[in-house]
């Protein structure tokens, strides 16, 4: 019974936040998205958005949206997903012919890894499983793919959070670097 009485919560659920906290998070997140999509589209490839990965959407809520939260910060945004990218890669190669346990090892280990650089980014876990799950295009990256889509997108977007988050008075980004 004590198991169960654990999943009941402790607390209510956090008060809402101002139209200026979300009208900011938007600003945010659009113009880093955009960045993102804008230098694929116009540095990169023409044709296949390979650097506009589905976890820095993930990412865009919490370095936008959720900008004093531990895993917002750019030690644990740039760092989980450098991370959890060599992992996905190395999953991939290793046992990318057994696709499920090529998954589960790189999430799994992701986390791992995170938890003990103290580079915990939730979105990292989803890195890792696309570097897996990913296209042709991104598996024929290979290592590359940690620098870029990853690694140059990533840095990309902490650019714009570190300009974006420190225009209202009301807000700072980040509450620590390392």
């Amino acid at each position: 019974m004590h198991y169960f009485m654990k999943m009941k919560g402790v607390t209510k659920s956090p008060p809402m936040v101002s139209l200026s906290e979300i009208v900011w998070s938007w600003i945010g997140a659009f113009i880093g998205i955009s960045v993102v999509a804008f230098l694929n589209y116009n540095v990169l490839d023409k044709t296949d958005f390979v650097m506009v990965i589905g976890s820095f959407g993930a990412s865009a809520v919490l370095i936008y949206g959720a900008i004093r939260s531990p895993l917002a910060q750019p030690r644990n945004f740039i760092g989980g997903h450098v991370i959890s990218a060599v992992i996905g890669v190395t999953c991939y190669k290793l046992f990318g012919a057994h696709m499920w346990i090529a998954c589960a090892l790189a999430v799994a280990t992701s986390i791992a890894a995170m938890h003990a650089t103290k580079t915990l980014h939730p979105p990292g876990g989803a890195t890792s499983l696309i570097a897996v799950i990913g296209s042709t295009q991104i598996h024929n990256l290979g290592y590359l793919y940690v620098l870029i889509p990853t690694g140059l997108g990533a840095m990309a977007m902490l650019l714009v959070a570190l300009a974006v988050n420190n225009i209202p008075a009301g807000r700072r980004y980040p509450e620590f670097w390392l």
